[in-house]
């Protein structure tokens, strides 16, 4: 499933080649956007963007993850009133979704949107491993990556091993209150109702500092409680002769306390050293990991790598 908003007259500008016979007779040149969400979220979290990107006339599609947006779970366990003892236990479907069900959704996605124009694959958080994923897979179709302070990792396995680096050792995300289930689920599951004010606390500190516990609790209400555990597990290195050939973008979060800024420099380093012929541009941007709250920063810097395309 996607959310797009179509657009049209005027994109930022123009890369790579179109496809061959009777797509060049389509418009091609404007870049088309594709937005992959992070963990425990889905297109929804993308709107705002969405908007922004339509009303600047760009098109653009966010992506639903398989077994997330309109494909997600919600254990029954996990309805009002919870049931949290049921909750640690109760299977999802979720839990037999694999990085290459992901690359492929999004490799779906990407081939559709080139016949349009040059793509943008932007990610997000977790949503990282998965541009890593496909540009391994189709790298000729993209004409740039952008990770807004995500997984990128290529000298490291996989997210697990990045979080287990002396970079990764302040993150808030270990200060979240956990809710263990059994490894046999495949899951890893947030209890995002819940109402203890420790975690509300431990995942405001997490996510968005800096917003207030109104727009948190909104945040909260549109996140999924599931995502497969397998996806920080896999191996999702960037490949140097596929991943690597693509121009990318990092979105440096100097103020994400999920994803320090360490670990985000570590990552770009690793990259930096597997390609150093092509190498990261970095933005600086002074926002949490949530990214930041004026959509027409995030449009900005987006435009900003369209350019970089002409």
């Amino acid at each position: 499933m996607t959310r797009s908003v179509p657009a049209g007259g005027h994109g930022a500008g123009s890369c790579g080649q179109p496809p061959p016979g009777r797509e060049r007779s389509r418009r091609w040149g404007a870049p088309v956007f594709v937005l992959v969400h992070g963990s425990g979220s889905n297109s929804y979290g993308w709107s705002p963007v969405l908007r922004e990107l339509g009303l600047r006339g760009h098109r653009a599609v966010a992506v639903d993850l398989p077994g997330h947006g309109p494909g997600a779970y919600f254990p029954v366990s996990y309805q009002a009133p919870q049931d949290l003892e049921r909750l640690a236990t109760e299977p999802s479907p979720i839990g037999a979704v694999t990085l290459a069900d992901f690359a492929a959704h999004v490799v779906g996605t990407v081939r559709a949107a080139h016949r349009s124009g040059p793509v943008v694959l932007v990610g997000q958080s977790l949503g990282g491993v998965t541009l890593n994923a496909v540009a391994n897979e189709v790298p000729e179709l993209i004409s740039h990556l952008v990770y807004a302070s995500a997984f990128c990792p290529t000298r490291h396995r996989s997210v697990v091993e990045l979080m287990t680096t002396p970079e990764a050792a302040s993150s808030a995300l270990f200060r979240i209150p956990g809710f263990r289930t059994p490894p046999e689920l495949g899951v890893n599951r947030v209890n995002w109702r819940s109402g203890d004010p420790a975690f509300f606390a431990a995942v405001k500190e997490a996510l968005a500092a800096d917003w207030s516990d109104a727009e948190v609790r909104t945040l909260l209400n549109i996140l999924e409680p599931d995502e497969s555990a397998a996806i920080g597990a896999a191996d999702a290195r960037g490949l140097p002769g596929r991943w690597g050939r693509v121009p990318r973008t990092y979105l440096r979060f100097d103020e994400d306390r999920a994803v320090p800024p360490a670990l985000q420099d570590l990552m770009i380093r690793e990259a930096d050293l597997t390609t150093p012929h092509n190498r990261f541009r970095v933005r600086p941007l002074a926002v949490p990991h949530i990214g930041p709250r004026d959509a027409g920063v995030w449009a900005d810097e987006l435009e900003r790598v369209a350019r970089t395309c002409g």
